[in-house]
């Protein structure tokens, strides 16, 4: 078995991009993140629902800000990245209160940009439902 570092390096700028994406401060930095961070047919699976398509995922992001206002989403630690998968500890702050934290599973097509994330809650936001969304 072979290993190579490059596409490692790659996968780890497109999760930097990943959590620029959810902090963009600007449509227009936005629409650029996911450009060049998602394929066209991203597939999200989360707790939330299913969402199928790059402008999907960006009119989410968009309602979850409208709704919450400021958040900041990082990363808790280094993610784990092996062949074209990677794993990602994140949580989000409102304010400078921690409002959620989870993991996402994110899988790379050959270009390196993300092709799917499922996304699990470690810890729900205060009062989530998790059968709301069934």
């Amino acid at each position: 078995m072979t290993e190579t570092t490059a596409p490692s390096r790659q996968h780890e700028a497109t999760v930097e991009r990943y959590l620029r994406f959810w902090n963009a401060g600007t449509p227009e930095e936005q629409q650029r993140l996911a450009a060049t961070t998602f394929t066209d047919d991203i597939e999200y699976h989360a707790p939330v629902g299913v969402l199928a398509g790059r402008q999907a995922l960006i009119d989410f992001r968009d309602r979850f800000a409208q709704h919450m206002g400021t958040v900041a989403f990082r990363g808790r630690e280094e993610p784990q990245i092996h062949h074209d998968r990677a794993r990602l500890r994140w949580e989000i702050e409102v304010g400078a209160e921690p409002f959620a934290a989870g993991t996402d599973v994110l899988a790379f097509d050959p270009d390196g940009r993300i092709s799917s994330v499922s996304a699990f809650l470690d810890r729900a936001p205060e009062g989530f439902d998790p059968h709301a969304h069934d």
